[in-house]
């Protein structure tokens, strides 16, 4: 089903789990469109290939491309959600005051160079 790089040589996989069930996915036209546009050689193409780390060719099947780009979505989902939550915590950091703490406990350090002679 997928196409995995390995050196210069293309390597078929399978998936590495059995699917549990097949869901309906209701497409629209431009879904559709989009879908064809990624079996194209285009930058949005070698963008799925990188997030999902999977070389797409213009042969792979339908359920396979659907699968692709859903791990893609799941990855940027969770690359969104961890990037709110280390913003979150940064603002919780400075609004404790940590964050001055830590830096004048820095600034009273001696410096490891300073030593040097």
């Amino acid at each position: 089903m997928y196409q995995r790089v390995r050196g210069s040589a293309v390597v078929v996989s399978r998936f590495t789990e059995p699917a549990k069930t097949r869901k309906s996915l209701p497409l629209t036209e431009k879904d559709l469109a989009d879908i064809a546009r990624l079996r194209e050689e285009t930058p949005e193409r070698e963008a799925l290939s990188e997030m999902a780390g999977i070389v797409v060719v213009e042969s792979v099947a339908e359920a396979a491309l659907l699968r692709m780009i859903f791990e893609a979505g799941l990855r940027a989902i969770r690359e969104k959600a961890e990037e709110r939550a280390y913003a979150s915590a940064a603002e919780d950091r400075l609004a404790s005051g940590e964050a001055d703490e830590t830096r004048r406990i820095a600034r009273r350090r001696r410096p490891s160079w300073a030593a040097e002679d």
